[in-house]
This record gives structure tokens, sequence and C-alpha cells, in this order.
């Protein structure tokens, strides 16, 4: 298979995982507070990982003792990042954190033109401003549909975990092109685990079936899988590319929860949409394509082997 045709692969996969993320998150938030689940799928994916590289790579492993500054900084961000969307999805619902979720790679495309003069042309510009509008046209009729008490707080729970991600990844720009994904991976995975121990609750652990503590591990692997080849596609194929298929992750949500609404299914609530909303929806994922097909950085970005 053409490294190309790989990389788009690993991109779908990544799409997939995140598509049907945000649905597994809203139903472990019923029985888990938030900071645990976070918690929970870090310390997993990192356990998977670490057994992996001590078999595979065992000198990967030294960057957790002696970490690049800029690392701890990007971990941090996405320590946040985790917890901004796991609070906004307990507030809101799941294709409400989708929507708001892609200002996450609006705010990575401005910061790619502030830090790194990377150059707006007018596609991107209109981009931008269908952007804006989808999220307008979107939140005003979520207002008048959506009756949840923090519905705010979880729109700016949700917008804060997109900017911090926007850093992470503008971290992250730097970072593979000297270290492999699997080290810096190690360490983002470790820093949260470690940092998030002293405020989580595991009481409810002790009341699990089979099936909660499958859904618990589920989430972990997600982390596990979907970072690990999102990693894998950047090494394969153009950034560009890559961001135009991981939107289709907020369509796989909603595709879902539509089906899971007329259903009527009794383990997470529906969703509530007008045309409007769905219109809103749509112009907000147009002008993201718009913002990231626009971007003239045709680079691909390689990671260190």
């Amino acid at each position: 298979m053409k490294n190309n045709r790989k990389g788009i692969l690993y991109a779908c996969i990544t799409a997939l995982f995140w598509g049907f993320l945000a649905i597994l998150l809203k139903i472990a938030v019923k029985r888990v507070d938030s900071i645990t689940i976070v918690w929970f799928r870090f310390l997993f994916a990192f356990i998977l990982l670490l057994t992996w590289e001590l078999f595979r790579n065992p000198k990967e492993i030294k960057i957790l003792i002696h970490p690049p500054k800029i690392l701890v900084f990007a971990a941090t961000a996405l320590t946040l990042n985790y917890l901004g969307y796991m609070f906004g999805i307990r507030f809101t619902t799941p294709s409400n954190g989708q929507i708001f979720a892609q200002a996450g790679p609006l705010l990575f495309t401005a910061g790619g033109i502030i830090l790194f003069k990377e150059r707006l042309n007018k596609g991107q510009i209109v981009g931008f401003a269908f952007a804006l509008a989808g999220f307008t046209i979107f939140y005003s009729q979520q207002l008048k549909i959506v009756h949840l008490d923090n519905y705010n707080l979880g729109v700016v729970s949700v917008l804060t975990g997109a900017f911090v991600w926007a850093v992470y990844a503008l971290l992250q720009k730097k970072l593979v092109k000297s270290h492999s994904s699997n080290s810096l991976n190690l360490f983002l995975y470790a820093f949260p685990a470690v940092v998030l121990l002293p405020f989580i609750d595991v009481s409810p652990f002790a009341g699990f079936n089979i099936w909660w503590w499958l859904l618990l591990m589920l989430l972990g692997l997600n982390t596990l899988v979907a970072y690990g080849c999102l990693a894998q596609a950047i090494r394969y194929t153009e950034t560009n590319k890559i961001s135009i298929i991981l939107l289709l992750n907020p369509i796989i949500t909603f595709v879902l929860m539509g089906i899971l609404t007329v259903l009527d299914v009794a383990w997470i609530e529906g969703e509530h949409f007008t045309t409007l909303t769905i219109v809103g929806a749509l112009i907000v994922l147009s002008g993201a394509g718009m913002v990231i097909y626009n971007n003239k950085q045709k680079t691909k970005v390689r990671l260190k082997e």
C-alpha cells in the first residue's frame, strides 16, 4: 500500500474513533466524574503503550525521565483539552460538543498564521467567516430547544478545550521534528495520569459490572488508537488531507445520535435538532473545510523514525 493511502486509512480510523467517542463519554459520565474518566483514559493508554515499548524499543522510555520543557507544556495543554471537552460533554450533548470542538482546528490554523507566518488567503478568510456564522446559527438555535441547566457552561468548556488543543497542536508541530510519535505519546499519557491522581474518585468502580469496565477500557483504547493512528497519518500524508478527513468525526456523531434518538434508547438522552440547527452545523463544517483546504502550506510533516 502506498504511503499516501496508508495516511488516509489511518486518518479515517482516527475520525471513526473520535466519531463515537463523545457518545461513549456521555454514557460514562452518568456513573463516573469527569476528572476520573480523563485520568483513566490516559492511564489505560499509557500502560498499553509502555508495555509495547518495553518489548519493542525500550530506549523510547527515556523521555519519561528527561522530557523537553516544550513537551511538558504540550502535555499540560492536552490534559486541559481532555478536561474541557469532558466537562463540555457532561453539560451539553455529544453533537453540541463535536460542533464547538471544531473551533480547535480553526484556532490551530490561525495560530500557524500568527506564529509561523503562514499565508492567509481569500479562501481561508471566507472559511473563517462561514465558520463564525455557522457557530452563531447553531448556538442560537440550540439555546431555544436544549433545556439544560449548564448548557452555556458546557459550551464554554468545549471552546476552552478547543483553544488549548490548538496550543497543544502547535507545540506538537515542533516536537514531531525531533522525536518519535511513541516517545511523545508516552509522556503525553503519563503526565495527566500522574497530575490528576489527587483529584480522582474511584469509588464507583467497586460497583461496576463487566459492561461498565468494558466501556472504560474502550475509552482508554480510544485514546491510544486514535492518537496513534493520527501520528501515523501525519507520518504518511499531508496534514491538510488529514484535517479534511477528521471533519468526518462530527458527522459520524450526528448520524449515530440521530439513529439513537429515533430508536429512543434508554441509556442516552436523544438530541434535539431543528432545520436551522443542521444548517448551522453544516456551515461550520463547510467553513472549517474551506480554511483547511485553502491552506497553501502543503509541506508534509514526517515523524522521526
